[in-house]
């Protein structure tokens, strides 16, 4: 991978990580447009690798809720021992309850190898874009029952983390199954979206690890000056633009809500249908 193809593929991720247009298939299409070998163990790993930016900026910007312990009294009704215990660390609680439908679906996913042949599939990646898409444009009205009361708990926190597993299909976007699931179980859209971005750290975390892990026990050839200056190139752009774009989406999401986001998925994903349809070769740029 060249300095350029490194840069737009981390601007790439950092921009559509949390927005619910799909992160992963916006790399594999932007991998076959710039003509990265996807096949290339070094560049399967790196688009994991680089969420570890996106990862700090949510850390970044909700540091007190990550680093702040919980000190208001515990509800004086609550009688359960181990809720009274969790109740300084219940974030913390919160996210892994959600994690864990991740770790028994999508872990047997990726060992499998199921995970690695679906992200070769830009067809998948074009389908699922309009079909999400399509989804879109109608699920703020089904989904519009949010009130401010409504608060996670552990029954909405792993509904959510099933919600998420969706996203093993390229194409779907882990950002809005996570916030279509909090949405499904009475929360407000800004609420489901920031659930959905503290959870991206426990999950995108353990993807980071796994794939590091593998790329370490693999032929060590990858690990070269260049690449590992790629790697820290990526990891920085991806932070930056993820910080920002967050930071606008919150606010984007709540005042006009999934609509606008539908219509981008439809044309793209119409475009790469046709592109493959007409033989038109998706590395056209070299």
């Amino acid at each position: 991978m060249t300095l350029l193809q490194t840069i737009i593929i981390s601007i790439i991720e950092g921009l559509t990580e949390f927005l619910p247009v799909s992160s992963t298939g916006h790399m594999i299409i932007t991998q076959k447009l710039l003509g990265v070998p996807a096949n290339d163990e070094f560049v399967h790993a790196f688009t994991f690798i680089i969420q570890f930016g996106a990862i700090l900026s949510v850390v970044c910007l909700y540091w007190k809720r990550f680093f702040q312990i919980d000190r208001t009294p515990v509800p004086a009704d609550e009688k359960s021992k181990f809720k009274r215990f969790i109740h300084p660390i219940r974030f913390y609680w919160l996210l892994f309850v959600g994690f864990v439908p991740a770790i028994i679906i999508g872990l047997p996913a990726k060992k499998s190898g199921l995970l690695d042949w679906l992200l070769e599939s830009v067809w998948m990646v074009a389908i699922m874009l309009v079909v999400g898409g399509i989804f879109m444009l109608y699920c703020d009205k089904i989904f519009n029952k949010g009130k401010e009361e409504n608060q996670i708990t552990e029954k909405r926190a792993i509904r959510i983390g099933l919600f998420q597993c969706l996203s093993l299909i390229p194409g779907t976007s882990r950002s809005m199954a996570t916030i279509v699931g909090g949405m499904a179980n009475g929360l407000t859209r800004k609420r489901a979206a920031e659930f959905s971005f503290f959870l991206a750290v426990p999950t995108m975390a353990g993807a980071t690890v796994l794939d590091m892990y593998d790329l370490l026990n693999s032929d060590s050839t990858w690990a070269s000056a260049h690449n590992l200056t790629m790697l820290a190139v990526g990891c920085v752009v991806s932070f930056i633009v993820a910080l920002l774009a967050m930071k606008w989406f919150v606010s984007f999401l709540a005042k006009y809500g999934f609509k606008w986001f539908g219509w981008y998925r439809i044309i793209v994903g119409l475009i790469i249908i046709i592109m493959l349809l007409c033989d038109i070769p998706l590395n056209m740029v070299h």
